[in-house]
This record gives structure tokens, sequence and C-alpha cells, in this order.
């Protein structure tokens, strides 16, 4: 089955094919750095994380670029209003480039702990304002783009194009319908490329007109094509920016370069909270440094992986309590099959040993890892469909389960349903980590030692010494280890932070 991707632009699922055979690149839009990132990050950067994390699976060399927005990014829709990272600024009272700084180290830092890979290359939008200008000097030589008191805009009526990944006719763009008609515009619809900058705003460069910054959509046409070319193969954003930002991007672009700009172009959806949309005028949004104090980042990621990146997400306690104790259902299974790879590791060390040349793993057990290898690449070949993924991990999850019941399994077969979980749900999805055996302990000394205590705590029970026993309990629950009595002993297990 070949990779299909919902394509905001034609609205269907298209076949993907790269530009350049076995080659995939990709820009996504990054954060406007002016605080700290929320939950609303988190769902778009794990979920474009996924899908390069899955391309690069499949073997496409991919070259993945995330701009950070440090200037320009003005306050609504008509380019009118403050720059946000100026406001911002002003607001701490500390130079835009201290915020800037401030909150993109913030934000990395965010990533990190959700184990999203970084970009290849994350281009600033201050770092490249001669290609900014280069590209509005060339559209306003063809007749794109015009001056007006220093500032330059894009005529829209020149593009007839211009609402082809929206859907919005320019003639139902009504003057005034959202914020009030900027005189210096031919059309109410025309966005900035320049805006000329009054004497106390800060950050200001010089151009061929005025002393000024750059409109932000033209941010991210003059990074994505110096460093992808003048056609790519995607774009990624939020919903919430496919008009006016992504429309602004086609527009400029494929009138300065006369080439189609992006090939495909994916949005995903937004975050609820509550079933309420997240916004600072409800006071409701979630900064993820406030939500990891709750919940584990892995926990956070499996949480937005649990839904597609089309769909909203809604954000709430019993929401991620749900996704945490499915997580750690999930890694109990990777666990308890790594310990008894460890076990089965052992005996087959001693057989040899011994030169027991008799010596066999347990009665074989036919699992069709084929079968669930293939199921999970088809529901991500039907445009990155990871709930449905994770599905077949819960199902793989519980076969895997039945044969460390029954005690009859070759190791062979073990090792290999482990390389599986490694692959699909760690390379891939990101939700296994590589040493999720151990957790925090590692090496078979702390093990025993485990081990040793509970069996301290068995001798307690025998001798009648109830409450020693429960402070053995309690102490090992205070330290994340969970241990359960059954009818044929004790076990005992990790909780996932």
């Amino acid at each position: 089955m070949p990779l299909k991707i919902y394509n905001t632009l034609t609205r269907r699922k298209d076949e993907f094919k790269p530009l350049v055979e076995g080659r995939v690149g990709i820009y996504v839009c990054g954060p406007t750095v002016y605080g700290h990132s929320h939950i609303g990050h988190a769902k778009s950067y794990v979920s474009f994380d996924v899908i390069v994390r899955y391309l690069r699976y499949l073997g496409y060399k991919t070259l993945y670029v995330q701009n950070i927005t440090d200037v320009g990014h003005l306050t609504d829709d008509a380019d009118e209003g403050e720059d946000k990272i100026e406001k911002q600024s002003r607001k701490d009272r500390i130079h835009p480039m201290q915020v800037v700084e401030m909150y993109t180290r913030s934000y990395f830092d965010d990533m990190d702990a959700l184990d999203v890979v970084r970009p290849d290359i994350s281009p600033r939008a201050t770092g490249h304002i001669i290609e900014q200008i280069a590209i509005v000097q060339k559209l306003i030589e063809q007749g794109f783009a015009y001056e007006k008191n220093g500032s330059v805009y894009f005529d829209v009526t020149k593009f007839k194009e211009y609402g082809k990944l929206s859907h919005r006719p320019i003639d139902e763009m009504e003057a005034g319908a959202r914020v009030g008609v900027n005189p210096e515009k031919k059309h109410p619809a025309d966005f900035a490329l320049w805006k000329k900058a009054e004497a106390s705003h800060i950050m200001q460069w010089q151009s061929p007109w005025e002393m000024g910054f750059p409109g932000w959509h033209l941010e991210c046409s003059a990074m994505s094509m110096k460093y992808l070319g003048e056609t790519f193969d995607i774009h990624g954003g939020g919903m919430e920016n496919q008009f006016p930002h992504h429309e602004c991007e086609i527009a400029q672009s494929e009138c300065a370069t006369g080439k189609q700009f992006v090939k495909y172009w994916i949005h995903n959806n937004m975050v609820t909270v509550g079933g309420q949309k997240m916004g600072k005028s409800l006071g409701n949004v979630i900064n993820l440094k406030d939500a990891f104090k709750k919940y584990s980042p892995l926990v956070v990621r499996f949480f937005i992986l649990q839904s597609h990146y089309r769909s909203t997400l809604d954000f709430t306690d019993e929401a991620l309590e749900g996704a945490s104790k499915g997580l750690e259902k999930l890694l109990n299974t990777v666990r308890n099959l790594r310990e008894e790879v460890g076990k089965l590791r052992k005996l087959e060390v001693k057989g040899s040993e011994m030169k027991d040349s008799s010596f066999k793993s347990q009665d074989s057990i036919f699992v069709d890892l084929v079968g669930f290898k293939k199921a999970f690449l088809d529901a991500m070949d039907d445009d990155f469909n990871t709930p449905q993924a994770i599905g077949i991990l819960f199902d793989l999850s519980r076969e895997v389960n039945t044969i460390l019941a029954g005690g009859k399994a070759e190791i062979k077969i073990l090792q290999e349903a482990d390389a599986l979980f490694n692959v699909l749900g760690g390379v891939v999805l990101g939700v296994i980590p590589a040493h999720v055996e151990a957790q925090s302990l590692e090496g078979a000394s702390e093990n025993d030692l485990i081990q040793f205590i509970i069996e301290l705590r068995a001798e307690a029970r025998a001798q009648k010494l109830w409450t020693m026993s429960d402070k053995i309990r309690d102490g090992l629950a205070k330290l994340g280890i969970i241990i359960e009595d059954k009818k044929d002993g004790t076990t005992w297990r990790l909780v996932s932070s």
C-alpha cells in the first residue's frame, strides 16, 4: 500500500510521490517565540515529528526545516497591531532579542522532553532579511506588489489563484469584515511584504523603501525556498495558519518564481480544553512546563498520538489519566517481554557452559509478527493514522501477554517481538523508550536488590509481622516500585512518573 497524504490543496488523499526519488524536503511553520510553549505547540510538533520519523523509516532522505519567527508576526490578520515580540519585550522591560533567546531555549527544552527530533535546520527570520528584501524587489518589478508610504503590499488581484488553498474567493473577502480597512491598501485582502517601522520600533532594518521589518508571511517563503528550493515536497503547519498565512505564502512565492510552491500541504487540527477552544482570552492555555508537573512528557506524547493529527484534541485530566494507564499497560508488556528474553538468554548461556547439546528454548508458539507489522504500516500509510497504529501495538501486546502467561515461546520469537515494539513503537512513534525494561534502574544488581527486599517482606509476612510487611510495601511504592501478591508468588513493576 503506497503512502497517501491528505493534501489540503486538493482536499483529498493523494499518493505521495516526492519531487526527487528517495528524497523529501519538508518545511513546518515554527513558533513565534514570545512565550512558553503550550499544549497546542505539542500537538503540532509531535504530529509532524512522527511524520518525519515515518518518512525516514520508509527510507527517504528527509531534510526537515522548521523556522523560528523572531520578528514581524503582528497581532492581527490585517498586518496591523504590534509585533508580538516587541509587545512582550515592553511588558518584561527587556530587549526583544532577550525575549527571543529566552523562549527559543524554552521551546527546545520542551520539545526535547517530548522526544521530538530536532529539525535539520532551524532558521530565524532575522537571519534572512536580505533574502526577504530580494523577493519583495522581484515582486515589485514583476507588478505583483506596490509601495505605499514606505510599506510594501502584495496585490492579491494580480494573482488569479489567490484563495486556492483555503477556497476563499477574493470577491468574498469584504472590506472591514474582520478589521478596519487600511487606507494604504488597494484591496482589503492585500497583505504586507514589508512594514515601515515607527521610530520607537526597536527591531527594524534598512531597505530600498523605509526602515522597517518584514511581513510574517514573507519570512516563511524566504526561509523555506532558501533551504528546500523554489518547489518542494511538503509544507506543514496548524490549521489556523491555512488562511491567511499559507495562502499568502503561496501567492508571493509562486508569483516570484513562476513555479508551484509546494506539492503537498499538511495541516494539523487544534487543541480544546474541556471542549472549549484554547485561548489566552479564555484563560485556559496550558503551558507544557505546567503540564509536565502532573504528567510525564512521554504520557503527553502518547496522549497526542491517540488522536489523528487532523482531528481536534480535547485536553482534560480524565483523558490524560486514561492515556497514562494505557501507556503503562503497553510498557509493562515490553518490560515483561524483555525480562523473559533476559531469563532465556541466561538459560542458553548456562546450557552452553554445561555443554548440554540437548538444551532447547521452550516449546515454540507461532506469532504473526509480519501481520502485525503490515497492519501497522497500512495504518501509517493511510495519512499517518497514529490512533490506529497504536491500536495495532495493543493487539500485539495482548498476543505477547498470552504467550508470556503460557510460558511457552522460543527466545527468537520473543526477541523479534521486542524488536518490533522497538521499531514501531520506539523509532516511528517515539512512545516506547529503548530501555523501558529498566526505567531508572539499570543492570541486574538493582533488580536483584529489589527481589531481595521482596523476599525479606515475604519472610516478614510468614512471621506475621504485618506492620513491617506494609512498611516495606509502602516504601517501595514511594520509590515507584509496585509489588503485587498473587497465588503463584509476588511480582513487581515500575510505575511511569
